[in-house]
């Protein structure tokens, strides 16, 4: 987007201090936003780099629609049994909606984002978020949940780049975050403590409740601390002991039983989906297609069949897949272009997939 004023999403790193001046470069008028969604949002640090790079710089508090969108939905998922998935949360319903709104009210051609993804406008009119061209950075699985005009806004200068060459780049060019580190936590819980941040905020004690291991066939294995505690697919840390490596494959908000099993009884051949969101697929009440879909963000895309039947997609993997967990998004994607994606809301277990010995 040459010579049009575009606001950038700033979070004090590398990634959006280097699409400011990949923007100026082209020619584009650039301005800065900064979203302070908690207590630990480092804004000192946006400042700076805003500074450093003399971009105007407008901050917008959005504590309140975070604390109820992605604090609430991190809370009520562990409450449930289910693993929750904050950022694909809050650029769905916080970040990505806020900047849109922004650039809006200030007049700008459009916003964008240190994001390793492609927006794209397909020949059917529709937009859609592709893949980026560095895979292993690749951010598309985490923007599924935009609108078509919060991606027509879209603009991902970095789509097309790699991460060394760009801290190689921003290093040459002499930015103070060249060699800043990747935040790998929780933005609203550093320290990594999700348990007691659930315990601290939560409005009542759910989820803490002691319950029984079982097994797929219902037998008691022993006792558990709470599903809180626990995540579909988690085999370290489970506190017990079977003689053979254990998954959990299914937790029971109902029951508070949490079904552990054997690697060749952990896998599912189907999926069920909710909340979809239509992207380079036209919006359909029914049919049937095939993709490729990713089941968790470190995940490779996957073979399937969807079936959609009003608000809900029943998937078929072309090969059964391990432990894929309620709460986490199934992202689906044609000729790495995103298609639909929406949220995991249980498996089908198939048992007996991989044989020992």
């Amino acid at each position: 987007m040459k010579n049009g004023k575009i606001l950038v999403g700033m979070s004090g790193g590398l990634d959006s201090a280097y699409a400011v001046n990949l923007l100026r470069r082209e020619g584009c008028e650039v301005v800065g936003a900064a979203l302070v969604f908690s207590d630990h949002t480092d804004i000192e640090s946006v400042r700076r780099v805003a500074e450093e790079l003399s971009v105007p710089l407008y901050e917008k508090d959005v504590k309140d629609l975070f604390r109820e969108k992605v604090m609430g939905d991190f809370i009520s998922c562990y409450q449930n049994g289910k693993t929750p998935n904050p950022c694909v949360v809050c650029n769905r319903y916080v970040k990505m909606r806020a900047l849109y709104e922004l650039s809006r009210s200030l007049g700008c051609d459009g916003f964008a984002t240190g994001h390793y993804a492609k927006p794209v406008r397909l020949e059917s009119g529709r937009f859609a978020i592709a893949m980026g061209k560095d895979k292993k950075k690749d951010q598309s699985y985490m923007l599924w949940g935009l609108s078509q005009e919060e991606i027509a806004a879209f603009v991902a200068p970095l789509c097309d780049l790699d991460k060394e060459s760009i801290r190689q780049s921003a290093e040459a060019e002499g930015l103070s975050v060249a060699r800043s580190k990747e935040s790998q936590d929780i933005c609203f819980i550093p320290d990594g403590d999700y348990v007691s941040f659930i315990r601290e905020n939560a409005p009542n004690s759910r989820g803490f409740e002691e319950g029984n291991f079982v097994s797929v066939d219902g037998l008691l294995l022993g006792k558990h601390k709470g599903l809180c505690h626990y995540t579909v697919g988690q085999r370290k840390g489970l506190g017990i002991a079977l003689g053979y490596p254990a998954f959990v494959t299914d937790m029971n908000p109902e029951t508070c039983d949490i079904t552990l099993a054997s690697a060749e009884d952990s896998y599912k051949k189907e999926i069920l989906v909710e909340s979809l969101v239509f992207q380079g697929l036209e919006p359909v009440q029914s049919g049937e297609f095939d993709f490729l879909v990713k089941i968790r963000y470190a995940a490779p895309p996957v073979p399937c069949r969807v079936i959609i039947e009003g608000d809900l997609a029943r998937v078929v993997f072309e090969t059964p897949q391990r432990t894929p967990a309620p709460g986490q998004s199934a992202v689906f994607y044609q000729d790495d272009t995103i298609m639909l994606g929406g949220i995991i809301r249980r498996g089908i277990i198939h048992r007996g997939i991989i044989r020992r010995g």
